[in-house]
C-alpha cells in the first residue's frame, strides 16, 4: 500500500495553500461584486471538477434524493460549487462583507424575540448550517453590536486554518476553537449573556442516531444540552442568497422549545432540512454529512461486538 509520509502531506498542505492564498489574494484586488461573482465561477467550472466537488456532490443527492431529476442534479453540480465560493470570498473580504450585510433586516418568526434576548442580555445558541453564507447572520449581528461569539472546528490545514482563522476573526471575536480549552472560553461568554453559534449539519463519529433529509445523519446534541443547562433560546438563523447572487435575507425561526436534546436537536436537522429544499443550490452538497459507508462499518462492528458479548 502507498503511504504518503508526515513531511509529504505537509508539503502537500503548503504547497495546495499557496495556491488558495494566491487565488483569494488576486480576488481581493477587484471590486466587490467582480470578485464575488468571479470567484463562483472559479470554484464551479475549475476548482469543483479538480477537487472532486462534483462526484461527492452527485453522490450526496443519491443518497438521499434518487428520484432527483438528471437536469435538476446538472444545475446543482455548477450552482452548488458557485455558491461556496462566494461564500469563500465574501468571508475573506471583512469589513466591506459586514458593511453590505450590517443593515439587513431581520426577518421571520424569531426575530423580535432575538432583539429582545439582546437587550436583556439573554443567553442565545444560534444555530445554521453550511448553507447560503453561514457568516452573514453573524456579520449583521456583530455590525449591530449584539456580543456575538462562534465555536469552529480548526482546519487540518494548519496553514490554511491560520489566515481563515485571521479571516472570520475579522468578522467578529470571540472565537472558540472545538477543544477543552475553547469550550470553556465559551461557557464563560454564554453564562455572561452572550449569542453563541453553531453549525449543526457536522457528521459527529459519537453524534445522537438523528436523521438528515430522511437518513441517518449522526449529530451533537451539545447545542440543545447547552440552551437546556442556561436556560437559553435555541434559535435556526440563516443567510439566505437572494437570485442576484450578491444579497441577502436573514431569517431568524422561532426558537425550539426546550424538551429532551434529541428532539430538540431533530428540529434542528428539520429547519435546516427545509430551507434547504426551498434553495437546494445554497447547502453544500459537497459536505461529507452522512458518510453511509463509516456508518455501515461502524453498524457492523457493533454487530459483531453484541454478538460476542452473547456467545
Amino acid at each position: 500500500m502507498l503511504q504518503t509520509s508526515r513531511s509529504g502531506r505537509s508539503f502537500g498542505d503548503w504547497l495546495s495553500d499557496r495556491i488558495l492564498r494566491g487565488v483569494i489574494g488576486a480576488m481581493l484586488i477587484l471590486p466587490y461584486a467582480m470578485r464575488v461573482r468571479l470567484m463562483g465561477w472559479l470554484t464551479s467550472r475549475v476548482i469543483a471538477p479538480l477537487a472532486g466537488y462534483r462526484r461527492r456532490i452527485r453522490a450526496n443527492l443519491a443518497h438521499v434524493m434518487p428520484d432527483l431529476p438528471a437536469a435538476e442534479i446538472r444545475r446543482l453540480v455548477r450552482a452548488v460549487p458557485d455558491n461556496v465560493g462566494r461564500t469563500v470570498i465574501e468571508i475573506y473580504s471583512g469589513q466591506e462583507f459586514i458593511d453590505r450585510v450590517r443593515n439587513l433586516p431581520l426577518t421571520g418568526a424569531g426575530a423580535d424575540t432575538l432583539a429582545a434576548a439582546h437587550s436583556a442580555r439573554r443567553p442565545v445558541i444560534l444555530v445554521t448550517g453550511h448553507f447560503g453564507n453561514y457568516d452573514v447572520a453573524r456579520a449583521a449581528l456583530v455590525g449591530r453590536g449584539y456580543s456575538v461569539g462562534a465555536l469552529y472546528n480548526p482546519m487540518k490545514n494548519r496553514y490554511f486554518n491560520s489566515h481563515y482563522e485571521a479571516a472570520i476573526g475579522r468578522i467578529g471575536r470571540p472565537l472558540f476553537p472545538r477543544g477543552r480549552k475553547g469550550y470553556g472560553q465559551m461557557l464563560r461568554f454564554l453564562k455572561g449573556g452572550g449569542m453563541v453559534g453553531f453549525l449543526v449539519d457536522q457528521f459527529m463519529i459519537r453524534g445522537a442516531p438523528l436523521t438528515f433529509f430522511g437518513k441517518p445523519a449522526p449529530t451533537a446534541l451539545s447545542a440543545a444540552e447547552l440552551a437546556l443547562k442556561y436556560d437559553a433560546l435555541l434559535v435556526p438563523i440563516y443567510g439566505i442568497r437572494r437570485p442576484d447572487g450578491l444579497d441577502f435575507e436573514i431569517r431568524v425561526e422561532a426558537p425550539v422549545p426546550h424538551g429532551d436534546t434529541e428532539t430538540m436537536t431533530q428540529a434542528l436537522n428539520d429547519s435546516l432540512e427545509a430551507v434547504t429544499r426551498q434553495h437546494m443550490e445554497q447547502w453544500f452538497w459537497i459536505h461529507r454529512r452522512w458518510k453511509p459507508e463509516r456508518q455501515a462499518a461502524m453498524a457492523r462492528i457493533r454487530e459483531s461486538d453484541e454478538g460476542d458479548a452473547m456467545s
